[in-house]
Parts: C-alpha cells; structure tokens; sequence
C-alpha cells in the first residue's frame, strides 16, 4: 500500500537532522529485522526488559542499563527513580509529600526547549528544578552554591540546543557532584559516543534510540546499577503510562549492534558528500554557502546557506516556501533569524539534493 497516497500525505527531504517532528531516523535492515522478531513472538517482559538491559550493558562496559520508550521517558523516570530511591510506597504515590528530595541542580543555560521543556519531564518525575549560574555562564562554584538537604541530583545537558560559552563541563559537573554524594545524570539524546560518558564515571546516561543509533521509537538509560535497578522499578508505577513494546526493544538491540560496528557517517565522508552540494547552491542567486561544524562539537558538518542582505525574501520566507510543496523540504531553522538557514545532509541524497538546489532557484528566481 502506498500510505502516501492512502493517507494523502506529503513526501519529506528531512535536511533537518535527527528531528523527532519529522519521525527522527531511517531504520537500518539489521534493526529492521529484529523488530520482526519481536512482533511475532512472546516474552515475559520484565524477563526480556531486565536481560535486553544487562545485554546492552556489557556492549557498553557498563553496570546495566534499561530501555524505555523515549529520550524523555528516561528523563522522568529517572526523576522519579532518585526521589523515591526504591521505595514501594513512593512508587504508588510519586508526588507524596514524604519525599523532599527532590531537587535537581541544572545548569541555567541548560533549561532548553529540545521539542519540550527540559523542566517540564523533570516535573512529571516530580523533581523540581533548581537553575544554576546564569543564562550565559556556569561554574562548579554555581553548582555548589545550589547544593542543600533538598538536592537529589545534579542534571546535565549535552545538546547543540544548550548554551557552549563559558559552561562548566561535564567532568565539572560530575567532579562536583561526586563531591558532594550525588548522582550526575546525563542528558545525551542525540549524541554519538555511547562508551564515552561511562568511562568518565557519568551514573546515569540517557540516549535517544532513535538519533545518532537509528533506532526505533526508543531510550536507552544506562549506568549504575543501583540506579538503573531503581529507574526499571518505574514500570510498576508512572512509568507504566510509557511503556516500551517487545518490537522496539528488538529493534533498539539490533540498531546498537549495527552502531557498535559501523557507527555514524564520519566527518570526512560528511564533507566529501557536501562539496558537490554546495557547489550547486552557490550557483543560486541571493545566497552564499560555507560549511559549518555542529555548534556543540559533534562530527557532524553541515552547509550554512547565508542569504544576502538585498534579496528579496528573508531566510524564515525561504524555509517557509520550502516546506510549502511536494515533497516539502525541512531544514534546520534556529539561525534564520540570523539570515542562515542550515542543510543537515545526513539523511539526504544526491538525488534529493538536486531537488534541493532546484526548488531554492524556483524561491529565489
């Protein structure tokens, strides 16, 4: 059945990224696969959750590691792991008054919308936040002045969505945290080293199963036992309302192998495909092309298309015109009112990014 057409729906060139709004990735075979597996078979599936973990884990090198149905599942109950600290009744009744640590120091610069609020999935856990420095910096000495009987975790974003200048680091924050008894969890969602924050000593490290691996509609919460074991005890409580099926736990499994072995696309094969590209858009009218690294430093290298001053249309009419057809073509748009609009070409093909190049000579003729 073509659901395109069932459907009425529109093709989409994703040069986006790794965008949840545009259904994230496309799925290797090998994930693919193993999805069917679990579709026409039974399990026990606390049996299949606990042991899909403990398998994931000795991929990773670390203690265990559980996988839930989103990024942001991870994050609310991982919350809600470390309010109630294996507590059954805390389970039952998350939000109950008995429990008051519930405190999470976040870097200010790090309370960013990545398609919701980072403070909204810790308020489900029941955690509340407490911000950092300030917008534009944040050091361990922050992070300390934050600390008091009320903090059960310091929380950590990884994300080009969060603010790079003048941040305490990661092994900052860690450093700090250990200091002082507590857990550093780790918002990684789209990042690609899945070994890294383990070696560092990162407790809790929560990953997108669908971004950098290609995976299915998945989490992945890895780390300390003590903490996993009590993130997996969710299940039986608000967890319950996020559960993961036995297709994409699968399909999850057969995506880390695959990433394991072969891992992203590098840098230097980024670049080579790009070259031809933005050949091709320099040669539209109106605008300027320049490659760009990834902001928050990732291997990732992307064509900035810079529009000129005296154009007719501005860079947020452009995308917007670019949507608009079939297929509609997504880019990425945080910098257009900055006048660039941003081509992340991981998803694409030399076929699309004709069709690219063709529909901006249309916009800008």
């Amino acid at each position: 059945m073509d659901f395109y057409k069932e459907l009425n729906l529109k093709h989409v060139i994703n040069a986006s990224g790794k965008m949840t709004i545009l259904g994230v990735s496309k799925l290797p075979e090998e994930s693919i696969k193993a999805q069917q597996f679990g579709d026409s078979h039974f399990f026990e599936m606390a049996d299949l959750v606990k042991k899909s973990g403990e398998y994931i884990a000795k991929l990773l090198g670390a203690e265990d590691a559980v996988i839930v149905n989103s990024a942001s599942a991870g994050i609310a109950q991982t919350i809600a792991a470390l309010i109630g600290q294996g507590n059954k009744y805390h389970l039952y009744h998350p939000y109950s008054d008995r429990f008051t640590k519930r405190n999470f120091i976040l870097p200010k610069g790090q309370n960013v919308d990545y398609g919701a609020p980072e403070e909204e999935m810790i308020a489900v856990g029941g955690g509340h936040i407490i911000e950092a420095g300030y917008a534009n910096m944040c050091s361990s000495e922050h992070i300390e002045w934050a600390i008091d009987d009320s903090t059960a975790a310091i929380f950590y974003v990884k994300s080009h969505h969060a603010v790079q200048k003048s941040m305490l680091s990661i092994e900052d924050a860690l450093k700090v945290a250990h200091q002082h008894g507590l857990p550093l969890i780790l918002d990684a969602a789209a990042e690609e080293d899945l070994k890294k924050y383990v070696e560092m000593g990162v407790d809790i490290v929560i990953f997108s199963g669908a971004k950098a691996i290609e995976g299915p509609a998945a989490g992945l919460v890895y780390g300390k036992r003590k903490y996993i074991e009590w993130i997996r005890m969710q299940s039986l409580g608000l967890g319950r309302s996020m559960k993961i099926g036995k297709e994409n736990i699968f399909g999850l499994l057969g995506a880390i192998e695959k990433y394991l072995k072969v891992g992203p696309e590098k840098g230097k094969d980024m670049h080579k495909r790009l070259i031809p590209f933005m050949s091709e858009l320099n040669q539209v009218p109106h605008i300027k092309v320049r490659e760009q690294q990834d902001q928050a430093g990732r291997e990732i290298y992307r064509a900035d298309v810079v529009v000129d001053k005296l154009c007719p249309k501005n860079a947020k009419e452009i995308i917007k015109e670019l949507k608009e057809n079939d297929p509609a073509i997504y880019t990425r748009e945080y910098r257009a009112n900055e006048g660039i609009i941003e081509f992340d070409i991981r998803a694409v093909d030399s076929d699309e990014m004709s069709v690219i190049v063709d529909r901006l000579k249309e916009i800008l003729r």
